[in-house]
C-alpha cells in the first residue's frame, strides 16, 4: 500500500524513467548488449596496459618483427598469433576497439546533429526550405551509400579521418528523413497548438515539447548506426581506402589475412586464426549495437511500450 501511494507521489518523468529502464533491463538480449558494450568499453580504456604501445607517439600502430608475408600461429609472445607482416594480432584487437569506438561516435554524431538540426526545422516551419531540403535529399538518396562513400573519400584522399567524414556526409539523411517526419506528428498535437497559443516562442516549443516526444527514433536508429558505421569503415578500409598499413583498425586486419583465409590444399584452416579474430571482434561489437538497438525500440515504442 505504501509502495503504491510513494509510486502515486513520483513526478511523472521519474517514474516513466523508471518504467522504461524496466522495460529495457527486464529483455535477456538487451542484458547481452549491455554486457558486450560494457566488454568493449572496459577493453578501450585498459588498451594501454592490455597492449602497452611499443612507439609511444604513435599507439595505434601495431608492432611486428619482421616482414614476412606468411603469418605465424598463436604463441606465448603473440597471444593471437599474427598477421601477413608480422602484425600482432592481438595488439590490433585490443587498440582496434578504440578505433572502432572513434568512427561509431563520430559519425553518428557528426550525422545526428546536422540531421536532426535540419530535420527539425524542415518539419516544423515547413515551406520553401522543407521543399528544398527534401529534394536535396532525394538526390542523396538515389545514390548508394558505399557508392557515395567512396567518391567523397577518393575525393578527399584515403585515411581514416576521411573515411569518417564521407560516412558523416552521407549518413545524415537518414537522421533528417526520421526526425522530419516525427516532428510533423508532433507539431499538430494539442499540447504543441496550446503552448503556441499561450504566446509560447518557436524555440521553446521546439526543445520543450517538439524534441523530447521525437526523438526516440532517431536514438534507436543512432544505436543501430554504432554498428554499421564500423561495417562501413571496415569494408573501405579492407578495399584499400582507409589508414596506412599497419593501423589498429579491424577492417584492415581483416585485408592483411585476405590471401590466408583458406590455407594449403593439405590444412585449409591452418590460418585460422588471421581472419577469426578480426571477424570475431566485428561481429560481437555490430551484434551488441544491434541488440541495444532492438532494446530501445521494444521500451520506447508506444505500440509495445505497455506490453
Amino acid at each position: 500500500m505504501e509502495a503504491t501511494i510513494q509510486t502515486k507521489n513520483e513526478h511523472p518523468r521519474l517514474r516513466e524513467l523508471k518504467f522504461t529502464l524496466h522495460r529495457i533491463f527486464r529483455n535477456p538480449s538487451a542484458i547481452l548488449g549491455f554486457a558486450l558494450l560494457i566488454f568493449f568499453l572496459g577493453v578501450a580504456v585498459a588498451a594501454p596496459h592490455l597492449a602497452p604501445p611499443k612507439y609511444e607517439h604513435a599507439p595505434y600502430q601495431m608492432p611486428h618483427k619482421g616482414y614476412s608475408p606468411t603469418p605465424k600461429a598463436p604463441s606465448a609472445e603473440h597471444m593471437f598469433g599474427t598477421s601477413s607482416g608480422q602484425y600482432d594480432i592481438f595488439y590490433g584487437i585490443v587498440w582496434g576497439t578504440r578505433t572502432a569506438f572513434k568512427i561509431g561516435l563520430f559519425v553518428v554524431g557528426f550525422a545526428g546533429i546536422i540531421g536532426i538540426s535540419l530535420g527539425v526545422i524542415a518539419g516544423y516551419f515547413g515551406g520553401w526550405f522543407d521543399e528544398l531540403l527534401m529534394r536535396f535529399v532525394d538526390i542523396v538518396w538515389s545514390i548508394p551509400l558505399l557508392v557515395l562513400a567512396m567518391t567523397i573519400v577518393v575525393a578527399f584522399g584515403r585515411g581514416l579521418e576521411n573515411i569518417m567524414l564521407a560516412l558523416a556526409l552521407v549518413e545524415w539523411r537518414w537522421y533528417v528523413r526520421v526526425i522530419r517526419s516525427e516532428v510533423i506528428k508532433t507539431r499538430r498535437q494539442e499540447f504543441v497548438e496550446a503552448a503556441k497559443l499561450m504566446g509560447v516562442s518557436d524555440l521553446k516549443i521546439i526543445f520543450r515539447h517538439i524534441l523530447p516526444n521525437s526523438i526516440y527514433p532517431v536514438l534507436i536508429m543512432a544505436s543501430m548506426d554504432m554498428g554499421s558505421m564500423v561495417i562501413s569503415a571496415s569494408f573501405m578500409s579492407f578495399v584499400g581506402l582507409g589508414a596506412p598499413k599497419g593501423y589498429a583498425d579491424w577492417g584492415q586486419m581483416v585485408a592483411l589475412a585476405r590471401n590466408y583465409i583458406v590455407g594449403p590444399p593439405s590444412d585449409p584452416f591452418k590460418f585460422w586464426y588471421t581472419i577469426a579474430f578480426p571477424g570475431l571482434a566485428i561481429i560481437l561489437f555490430v551484434l551488441a549495437w544491434n541488440l541495444i538497438g532492438d532494446a530501445l525500440r521494444d521500451a520506447f515504442d508506444p505500440k509495445l511500450r505497455r506490453r
